[in-house]
């Protein structure tokens, strides 16, 4: 039987405050709030979740694994985002039809377009 996907990690100076910033992002809700960690999944019972947990050091280099997000309105959610803190990054994606964006700890997602079409490449 193969594995089932649990959680994505992710490393954060501020866990907790990371963690509500990313719950109130996706609508999902706290789980588990321990010192060390703090766990968001759309439902108490649903899979996969974010698991934030603390570390030392900022962000310095690009994200090597990051999330997108497909909004039904994708200048909403851009604008919704970036109210909220997030804030709009170049990592040299050129014209693309999707935003990218960094949380306030710096990690970068991508808002989609809002409809479901081919991406000329991977956002």
């Amino acid at each position: 039987m193969p594995s089932q996907w649990e959680q994505i990690v992710i490393d954060a100076e501020d866990a907790p405050r990371l963690a509500r910033w990313w719950a109130e992002a996706l609508g999902y809700v706290i789980v588990n709030e321990q010192p060390d960690e703090v766990e968001i999944r759309r439902s108490a019972d649903e899979l996969p979740g974010l698991l934030f947990g603390p570390v030392p050091e900022r962000k310095t280099v690009k994200n090597r694994l990051h999330i997108d997000l497909r909004p039904d309105d994708q200048e909403a959610e851009v604008e919704r985002l970036v109210d909220m803190g997030a804030r709009h990054v170049d990592i040299g994606q050129g014209d693309v039809s999707w935003v990218v964006l960094a949380d306030p700890e710096g990690n970068e997602f991508c808002v989609l377009s809002s409809k479901r079409e081919p991406e000329s490449r991977l956002g």
